[in-house]
């Protein structure tokens, strides 16, 4: 069993910066992929960041050079730094794992944390 737990979501203002965690449990280790996801209010699921088993990495564009995806292996936590923040990246912010790193890649992975808000305000 895969348990992911997200926490450090919160509000900040434009600019400012918060840091995700996702706490990884169960068979998971270093050969899955994982990645950041997010869904605003009335939009569609976005894929933020994905990091793959060789430290990977892939970024969407609206994130890129802000955020930066990482992993602690020993901890079992995936991070997402988030900086110069805007209010646009107000949504809410899910990890998501997959054995099969592809499937996290095309934003189908088959495991989910149960999702941290972030909320940014000028």
């Amino acid at each position: 069993q895969v348990h992911m737990v997200e926490s450090g979501g919160g509000s900040a203002l434009a600019g400012g910066s918060l840091r995700l965690s996702c706490a990884a449990s169960g068979v998971i280790d270093s050969n899955y992929g994982m990645g950041w996801f997010r869904q605003a209010p009335g939009k569609g699921r976005e894929e933020v960041a994905t990091i793959d088993s060789k430290g990977r990495t892939t970024y969407a564009d609206s994130v890129k050079d802000r955020f930066t995806i990482s992993k602690d292996i020993a901890k079992n936590t995936l991070y997402l730094q988030m900086n110069s923040l805007k209010p646009e990246d107000t949504a809410i912010y899910y990890c998501a794992a997959d054995l099969a790193t592809w499937r996290v890649v095309i934003g189908r992975p088959r495991h989910w944390g149960q999702g941290t808000q972030v909320t940014v305000s000028s």
